[in-house]
């Protein structure tokens, strides 16, 4: 499915650019160099896209196993950051064993607090979660503005950006290249999420609350709204971990348009992975080397790197054409069995 997926999408892209005039194959050429053609843009652009999206990728599909839409996750995103950058700034007395983990504690805490509300508001009243996640994405891209503008200014006040975070708050990274410890972050999160998912008890739980919360309430007394509520905390404070690792890994520091839309592309390579998360692992690379490709192609093609969303909204479109047919074989299978019999 994913190579077939990549396969239209690669072939809508090419058909773009035939039609604006372009050339294919040199543009191929510029995004295969830019996304693998060394270690360098390996290591120092695709899997550092990667990590970001792998890690709100699994929140989001956390968050959908029990049927629950996070659309908020650029939103608890933002907030993470904005809780990490806070506390980076005051932790440099702190050894990195310390600062770091202070950090994240803040993100997640932060992330989790953000979708609290819809939380609540779900439970409470029965507000979906869909909308209300996603308007808060809106006040979340707002907080950032004024907390730049503001409180975590930095001290010249000549650029609405914070001062660096404290070095021993920082990530180490990889030698040679732009790689920080966020990436071992994000495949550790896929390997206990598989485990957590396939091996335990909580993750059938969660399963079953997706599949039908009234089903799973008659037949094994599962609590689904405490169960959902659980999931969606979760996931938004690993969306706020994401925003933690950004800063700590990447930027160094809080500014506008921190993220280029990690929470919504996030959400693709959840789809895209089957909500699995060794499968977002890889969807989230591929999504990381599309974007790093996107750069070197209008570098070097001249080829606005915009036109790469073209092989991304294709992929989307057939995962979402692909799932909608095989729901319904399923669903009209029983009834061809019944009328056999």
């Amino acid at each position: 499915m994913a190579a077939a997926a990549l396969a239209m999408g690669l072939l809508a892209l090419a058909l773009t650019l035939l039609a604006l005039g372009y050339a294919p194959g040199p543009a191929f050429g510029a995004l295969w160099r830019g996304a693998f053609g060394s270690w360098y843009a390996l290591g120092s652009a695709t899997l550092v896209r990667a990590v970001p999206l792998i890690i709100l990728g699994f929140g989001f599909a956390l968050a959908l196993r029990g049927g629950a839409l996070n659309i908020g996750m650029e939103g608890q995103f933002l907030a993470g950051a904005i809780a990490a950058t806070w506390v980076g700034l005051r932790v440099g007395e702190l050894p990195p064993v310390a600062a770091v983990p202070a950090v994240w504690l803040a993100a997640l805490t932060a992330g989790a607090l953000w979708v609290a509300i819809p939380v609540l508001l779900r439970l409470r009243f029965g507000v979906l979660e869909v909308i209300t996640t996603l308007l808060l994405n809106f006040v979340a891209e707002a907080l950032v503005s004024y907390m730049v503008q503001g409180p975590l200014r930095e001290a010249k006040g000549i650029y609405p950006q914070s001062d660096m975070i404290a070095e021993s708050a920082r990530l180490p990274l990889l030698p040679g290249s732009r790689l920080h410890l966020g990436f071992a972050v994000a495949l550790l999160l896929a390997a206990l999420g598989q485990v957590f998912f396939s091996r335990t008890i909580w993750g059938f739980r969660l399963k079953a609350v997706g599949a039908g919360p009234r089903a799973a309430w008659i037949t094994g007394r599962i609590a689904s709204g405490r169960l959902l509520a659980l999931a969606l905390l979760a996931s938004g404070a690993i969306a706020g971990l994401g925003g933690a690792v950004e800063i700590g890994g990447v930027t160094r520091a809080l500014f506008q348009n921190l993220s280029p839309g990690y929470g919504f592309s996030a959400i693709a390579v959840a789809l895209l992975g089957r909500g699995q998360p060794l499968g977002i692992v890889v969807t989230g690379i591929l999504f990381g080397a599309l974007e790093a490709g996107a750069g070197a192609m209008q570098r070097e093609a001249g080829i606005p790197a915009v036109a790469v969303s073209v092989v991304q909204a294709t992929i989307i479109l057939v995962v979402l054409v692909a799932d909608a047919a095989v729901r319904r074989r399923e669903s009209r299978t029983p009834v061809v069995a019944a009328e056999a019999v």
